[in-house]
């Protein structure tokens, strides 16, 4: 019988973990949009502080997928929760059951820190992983829009900050 291990990641996972973010990014449509490397995902994920912590899953001892998350926080509830920031499971291992158990693992990991909620994102024409996350009893939320501020407009906004010189 096939056995699934999903465990938390180590720094020595770091090339698998870019290589399953660079396998999503293909997925999504979007093969040339990664631009993190084995560097980047080191130090954000391997040292503190800590901006993100992600799971492995194995099948049979091969890389068959990954959940990588970090925390957020909402005001109105008053705690933390978990933003689920990619959850892929390679083609070949689909239909095993993996991406619940990855999905269920940080599940767990929130509730165990009390956090009452997990969210995030899935693209509108991914029909399959929304019927999947319905499945798992997720509601997407319809109301709310996600908002971006990237490239040469991320500056541009920061340039109008007006920061206190500390004068009293």
């Amino acid at each position: 019988m096939p056995e699934l291990n999903i465990r938390p990641a180590t720094p020595d996972d770091v090339p698998q973990i870019l290589a399953f973010i660079r396998e999503l990014a293909e997925y999504e449509r979007e093969p040339d949009a990664v631009l993190a490397t084995e560097a980047d995902l080191h130090r954000d994920g391997f040292t503190e502080p800590r901006r993100f912590h992600c799971l492995m899953a194995e099948y049979d001892g091969a890389p068959a997928g990954f959940a990588l998350y970090f925390y957020s926080y909402s005001t109105w509830a008053g705690h933390a929760g978990i933003y689920l920031e990619d959850l892929f499971v390679r083609p070949i291992f689909r239909g095993k059951s993996i991406g619940k158990s990855l999905l269920s693992s940080v599940a767990a990991i929130a509730v165990a820190e009390g956090c009452p909620r997990l969210e995030w994102s899935v693209l509108d024409w991914n029909q399959p992983s929304i019927d999947f996350y319905h499945q798992m009893g997720a509601v997407m939320k319809s109301e709310w829009k996600g908002m971006r501020v990237s490239g040469d407009a991320l500056p541009a906004l920061a340039q109008s900050s007006v920061t206190s010189k500390g004068s009293n």
